[in-house]
């Protein structure tokens, strides 16, 4: 019988991949701070307007501004946890759906916990 079950793929971290991922964290960031100065401008461009109730107006945007600030945040814990981690460590990158087949016989805990696929480059490495 086959069933769907989820897999882990994890990333090894390798030099080229650590550069890849410190780009795209710094990247990110970099849009979240573009993000959060158009908010600033709009808010301030129709604060002026005054067509709109400015109390809901102020808390809209300052809960908007927040947002970004905390996922900056993040990025930067990201970064510096980054720049912590060890050459070979591997990190999950995210979870897919395949199919396993299971016998009847066959050990629960193994054939349903086990899963995982080791990618290292873009490469398939090993599979658990």
């Amino acid at each position: 019988m086959n069933i769907l079950h989820t897999i882990t793929v994890k990333q090894v971290l390798t030099v080229s991949t650590k550069e890849a991922l410190q780009s795209r964290y710094e990247d990110q960031k970099f849009q979240l701070k573009r993000e959060h100065e158009q908010l600033q401008f709009e808010w301030k461009k129709i604060e002026r307007a005054k067509k709109y109730p400015s109390q809901k107006l102020s808390q809209h945007f300052q809960k908007e501004m927040e947002e970004k600030l905390e996922k900056i945040k993040l990025l930067d814990f990201q970064l510096e946890q980054l720049a912590i981690l060890p050459i070979g460590s591997e990190l999950k990158e995210k979870e897919v759906q395949g199919m396993i087949d299971i016998q009847v016989g066959d050990n629960w805990d193994e054939a349903a916990l086990s899963k995982t696929i080791i990618v290292e480059d873009g490469v398939i490495k090993e599979i658990r």
